[in-house]
């Protein structure tokens, strides 16, 4: 589905009238808590500001139709780099006043998204009024024929959250949750769950709300990141949390989803303790790596609470390939969306301050050859737990 031509052009808003008569029901059978006064107050003020800017939008909607104009929603262009500005304290966050597109009602190719967009918006208004929750495979369900797919519902979405200025958790829209953690943590959810994930030879499912969970308890003295799952899962069965010194693994099982980031970020708040990346020495693991410590473009807007720029590339190294005397014959030639995609990295603003960076993607650049952290099983099948992370970690050997 495609959005009409950019256009900066605004309604002016006007006067807002609200849509609602705010009561309160049902009554709890004891006096509660201060705090957790605190905290209900704090919901009902942030619930309030959510309805009332849906009901904003709305009320433009209306607006227009009294004067006989065609309703248009204006967005942020989220994924053109004009509109984005680094940061090295936050990574890649948005302008304040960026480029914008006009999705119009009276468009052919623009009026099914407009359509969508209010249909979402009064799917979230009701579960924010009726504080109930709903996965974006949920929202998608709900009428697969409207919507046409999946990545059609996660992109307006994301497009609501940035129109209204307002984290998409706190629309009451939740991910179904993709990545695994293990370790020295645990936690209570938000109902009340008590979570332990001390490792074993199965990993936690990454909580559906991250912002819910509480009573974060470690004693890990670093966090580690690893891209793929597989590799996950052997260090696992290697019992690595528990063999160096305790510690917390996560995997995005590939491209984080925003759960995995969110809990990256929160971890990072709670206990401040170095954080490492362990991803495949290729262009997309050097993307992956980026994701997590400087934020993507699309995702710009929410910046504050997703990256975590103290975050540390531990391995692969392309460097480290010719360290450890790797055999050519197990590394992978470039393709050329390889090629496309390293140059697209290396052009980037946060790259430039990294010069250590810098000269490794010179290095694999220059080879023309990527390898996955699979290739040091040629070295031996444990290397990677036995020797590689251990070394690395004891004597420094991350940029």
């Amino acid at each position: 589905m495609e959005d009409h031509s950019v256009c900066s052009t605004e309604v002016p808003a006007g006067n807002k009238a609200s849509f609602r008569e705010t009561s309160l029901s049902g009554h709890e059978s004891h006096v509660p808590r201060f705090s957790h006064m605190i905290c209900i107050i704090n919901f009902l003020c942030f619930s309030s500001a959510v309805l009332e800017a849906i009901e904003n939008v709305i009320q433009d909607v209306l607006k227009s139709l009294a004067q006989k104009k065609a309703p248009v929603l204006t967005l942020a262009n989220r994924s053109d780099w004009r509109n984005i500005e680094f940061k090295d304290s936050v990574g890649l966050q948005m302008i304040p006043h960026c480029t914008t597109k006009q999705i119009r009602s009276d468009c052919p190719r623009s009026a099914p998204k407009f359509a969508l967009m209010l249909k979402i918006l009064s799917v979230i208004y009701k579960m924010v009024q009726s504080n109930t929750y709903a996965t974006k495979r949920d929202i998608y369900y709900s009428d697969t024929l409207l919507f046409g797919s999946q990545n059609v519902v996660d992109n307006v979405i994301n497009d609501i959250s940035c129109m209204l200025k307002i984290p998409r958790r706190s629309l009451h829209i939740l991910s179904t949750a993709k990545g695994f953690v293990a370790g020295n943590l645990s936690y209570t959810e938000e109902d009340g769950t008590k979570v332990n994930c001390t490792c074993g030879a199965t990993a936690v499912t990454v909580p559906s709300n991250v912002q819910g969970i509480k009573n974060l308890i470690s004693h890990a003295k670093f966090m580690l990141i690893v891209e793929k799952d597989a590799t996950f899962q052997r260090l696992l069965d290697d019992d690595f949390c528990n063999k160096l010194s305790p510690c917390i693994m996560i995997t995005g099982r590939g491209i984080p989803d925003l759960n995995t980031r969110l809990l990256v970020r929160k971890l990072w708040d709670s206990f401040q303790i170095p954080i490492f990346t362990l991803m495949d020495a290729d262009p997309h693991g050097v993307e992956i790596m980026c994701i997590y410590k400087y934020g993507s473009v699309s995702m710009s807007f929410e910046a504050h609470h997703l990256t975590v720029p103290s975050i540390k590339w531990l391995g692969l190294l392309p460097s480290d390939l010719e360290r450890l005397n790797i055999r050519k014959d197990v590394l992978i030639p470039f393709t050329k969306q390889d090629q496309n995609k390293l140059a697209s990295i290396q052009k980037r603003p946060y790259i430039a301050c990294q010069p250590m960076w810098k000269k490794e993607l010179e290095i694999m650049a220059a080879s023309k050859l990527k390898a996955e952290i699979q290739v040091l099983t040629s070295l031996s099948s444990d290397y990677l737990s036995r020797v590689y992370l251990p070394n690395k970690l004891q004597f420094g050997g991350w940029l």
